[in-house]
């Protein structure tokens, strides 16, 4: 048995899709523990491009299983119109490939309504979030008044438990919520049925995977810096995206990790409010957006840009272990002169051992640069290390050397095929 892990190591939208594709061919299940369909992958293959939110990216392989485990925060809307979409595009078998836990809280229409109200209380202080639901999905788990998916299938209980949700919202909020309760109801009426065959014992059916010594590819959701405890807090999401996050999520035998694969774009974005000490809003971070064409796959909404920040990547590294890194997007940067990578953050000379709880902290600090000469040459579709220029390995052998992983997967373009594996 072999269990990979593959993570995001920034912000997210660092290409975690991809490499899951690459990888579940040798895969018998793929596995998502965390996030909820505020999450996106765009991968290329069999000439189309294909979106995922909720569903794991292994569906596009016909021969492996797929499995939503009891972390996530699961939105039925969306796994019906998901897989419709997969089976509209021609993948076989999708309906029959997918189980999710019966432990996975569930989103509701409700959670959405408040998730935009949430939002706008706070204001200025706005988190920046995708208004799917998701906060206040997790809110209500570790509140212990969530509804699981288990309970959808006791039409007494998910009824009582609804609108015990909506009259605390309702107390909250009042004639702000914009929300019909029996609406809901009556959707979920014809949804149960159908549901029903794709739930599972998630305990039971890991421990089965594990025994039976499957290869397991457990593929991440937004990424280390979006994660509630060890990211930039408050402006993050609501699950722990971190290694642990798949551990607990899926009741993965820590023993029998493989690889833990951390996804690394060679520059930086991120959505949403919050820190980001090497963004660029001038020129260079319109460059960057366009050439990499950074707006997310869920929302649309246009990324901010900026340079390699290896502060965070090591600090992520420091936290999830990583055995291995994928650097995506490198050629996204053939075009610049001159490239920069963020190597610390000082206050009054003195550099910070770590990426700092403190925002105050954050704010104050300096951004100190290594600068690279670019390369300036396509290294679009490169197939082997050595079609990179020079200057561009020397880019890759420098940020490996400083986070101390080696990096054995450089992304060259964004079809499937543009990924160059290293010995």
């Amino acid at each position: 048995m072999a269990i990979t892990v593959i993570l995001g190591a920034q912000w997210g939208d660092e290409g975690k899709g991809k490499l899951t594709d690459i990888l579940a061919p040798n895969a018998q299940l793929c596995a998502r523990s965390a996030g909820g369909h505020n999450a996106g992958h765009s991968i290329f293959a069999n000439g189309q491009s294909y979106s995922f939110h909720l569903l794991p990216s292994g569906l596009i392989n016909p021969s492996t299983m797929n499995f939503i485990g009891t972390g996530v925060v699961f939105y039925v809307p969306s796994f019906f119109k998901e897989l419709k979409d997969l089976d509209d595009k021609g993948l076989l078998n999708v309906h029959e490939r997918i189980l999710v836990s019966d432990r996975c809280h569930i989103v509701t229409d409700l959670h959405v309504a408040v998730d935009g109200l949430e939002e706008q209380e706070l204001g200025a202080r706005q988190v920046g979030t995708t208004r799917k639901g998701i906060g206040p999905t997790y809110a209500c788990k570790h509140a212990r008044s969530g509804i699981r998916l288990a309970d959808v299938f006791n039409p007494e209980l998910f009824e009582f438990k609804l609108r015990q949700l909506e009259q605390g919202y309702r107390k909250r909020y009042g004639d702000l919520l914009q929300y019909d309760i029996d609406e809901e109801l009556q959707r979920f009426n014809s949804y149960r049925s159908e549901l029903a065959k794709y739930a599972v014992e998630p305990i039971s059916f890991m421990q089965s995977a594990q025994s039976k010594n499957m290869n397991i590819l457990c593929e991440g959701a937004n990424a280390l810096m979006l994660d509630i405890d060890y990211g930039s807090y408050p402006y993050c999401t609501s699950s722990n995206t971190t290694l642990s996050g798949i551990i607990s999520g899926l009741t993965l035998n820590p023993k029998s990790l493989d690889e833990v694969i951390g996804v690394v774009k060679a520059y930086t974005t991120r959505v949403g409010a919050g820190a980001f000490k090497t963004e660029d809003t001038g020129e260079m971070g319109t460059k960057l957006q366009e050439r990499g064409r950074e707006w997310g796959t869920t929302t649309g909404r246009r990324r901010r840009c900026g340079w390699l920040d290896l502060v965070v990547v090591k600090y992520s590294a420091s936290i999830n272990f990583y055995t291995a890194l994928n650097l995506t997007k490198l050629d996204v940067l053939d075009d610049f002169e001159t490239i920069k990578v963020a190597v610390a953050y000082k206050i009054d000379g003195e550099e910070l051992m770590s990426y700092p709880a403190d925002l105050g902290l954050l704010d104050q600090a300096e951004v100190i640069y290594k600068e690279f000469p670019g390369w300036q040459k396509s290294t679009t579709n490169c197939r082997t290390y050595y079609d990179l220029p020079l200057k561009a390995r020397n880019y890759i052998e420098y940020i490996e050397k400083f986070i101390g992983v080696k990096i054995k997967w450089i992304g060259t373009g964004p079809d499937r095929e543009a990924m160059i594996t290293r010995a």
